[in-house]
């Protein structure tokens, strides 16, 4: 990363991974585990405005800058997980090294919020 800023990962963020349970209907649950904490970098990439099903939703695209882990470790993320701070719930769509050396994972989200 030759001249690139060096990146701040100032944001503790809970890594959590879907773990679904029969609902005794035929069906199934989402229960969320957290996995562990990463620092991060955010970066709004851009925004919209949309109808949910409880009423208009605002939905951000957001990259999320991560320090990369090995394939299969258990905090590297992955694109059904997600990330949390707070209340807030950044839902990862995609995962992608972000340098050459592999020192960072790129992950790109969406967060969703009643608008």
């Amino acid at each position: 990363m030759r001249g690139a800023k060096t990146p701040q990962l100032s944001r503790l963020l809970r890594l959590q991974t879907p773990v679904r349970t029969p609902d005794g209907a035929g069906g199934s649950r989402v229960e969320w585990q957290e996995l562990g904490q990463v620092w991060a970098q955010i970066e709004a990439r851009s925004g919209r405005v949309g109808r949910g099903d409880a009423g208009d939703l605002a939905q951000i695209t957001l990259r999320i800058l991560v320090r990369a882990l090995p394939q299969n470790a258990p905090l590297r993320p992955r694109p059904d997980q997600r990330f949390c701070e707070g209340n807030r719930v950044f839902r990862i769509l995609a995962v992608a090294d972000h340098d050459q050396a592999g020192r960072y994972l790129m992950c790109f989200a969406n967060e969703e919020v009643a608008a």
